[in-house]
């Protein structure tokens, strides 16, 4: 199995446009300590000939054109990609299926909840019926979105998407709405899970023996937009687990048996973007990689 981390950071990415905290200045100003991060995405395929897009970020043209292995290798028109699954409807995850309307046949994946939510808003209509096929997937259930790869969604702890939020969301419970993937080739398995409000007994055992997991890094602590200064929104509003504490995912996944630990889909204002930092130091400590664009793992 290959994996490349497309995307690694969480909404708006790193720097984002209009921020001016002290790690989105450092990546503006060039500082080699934090590199500038595009938004969630990861591409998957078993043989290097057809791949899986999970999750489409609003960056996805400039992640594909960083990235020769998805690079159109044949005819006037082309591209490797044979299919897209989708773990949440939130835009940094969505929003790039627009730039996918170029006539280009595959499938798209997801559960019915997310799908009714992409269903909502008929902009979405831009990927004709007659050339993307959406498919249901049913939870825990397993299917093959390109050949060799056999993928099995779980639901795991998180909330509606904020432009679905009506009200008070509820947060925290475990529906279609925000989903993780475990992918397999052969006796491989990757544990891919960019959004989860917490850790579960259900979760840890779910993810136990994996040989990579990609995991929610999206705040170091809880309170990480407030302290700097640029957010009113926890972590757990949000739908994020937090790195530290005595919940948080470094501990609370620590007796889990995992090969490679990785945090993916990490917002602008978590220090551990800076490398050689304190929090940085701590979490590699700790057995992760904090990852970045262009990060490949091959199982």
């Amino acid at each position: 199995m290959q994996a490349i981390v497309l995307g690694s950071g969480a909404g708006g990415g790193v720097p984002q446009w209009n921020c001016r905290c002290p790690i989105c200045a450092m990546a503006r100003a060039g500082d080699r300590r934090v590199l500038p991060r595009t938004q969630s995405s990861l591409a998957v395929s078993a043989d290097g000939d057809g791949w899986l897009l999970v999750n489409a970020s609003p960056d996805i043209r400039q992640q594909l054109s960083e990235t020769p292995a998805l690079h159109p290798r044949e005819g006037l028109r082309h591209s490797p990609i044979r299919a897209v699954l989708l773990t949440n409807g939130d835009v940094d995850h969505v929003a790039g299926l627009l730039t996918l309307r170029e006539g280009q046949p595959f499938r798209l994946h997801a559960t019915r909840g997310i799908l009714d939510s992409i269903a909502q808003n008929r902009v979405f209509d831009v990927l004709a019926p007659g050339v993307v096929e959406r498919t249901e997937i049913a939870l825990n259930e397993p299917f093959s979105p390109v050949p060799g790869l056999a993928v099995t969604l779980f639901p795991v702890p998180g909330k509606v998407p904020l432009w679905l939020e009506d009200g008070t969301p509820e947060i925290g419970a475990e529906t279609e709405s925000t989903v993780g993937a475990m992918i397999e080739a052969g006796a491989k398995r990757l544990a891919y899970v960019p959004g989860c409000a917490r850790v579960t007994e259900g979760l840890k055992h779910r993810i136990a023996g994996v040989d990579a997991l990609l995991f929610d890094g999206t705040v170091l602590a809880d309170d990480d937009m407030i302290r700097a200064g640029v957010g009113t929104k926890t972590g757990w509003r949000m739908g994020h687990v937090p790195m530290t504490g005595e919940n948080g995912s470094v501990a609370a996944l620590a007796d889990v048996p995992v090969g490679r630990r990785v945090f993916v889909h990490i917002n602008n204002t978590n220090p551990v973007l800076v490398e050689g930092s304190e929090e940085r130091r701590g979490v590699e400590a700790a057995g992760w990689t904090v990852a970045h664009d262009g990060l490949a793992l091959s199982l």
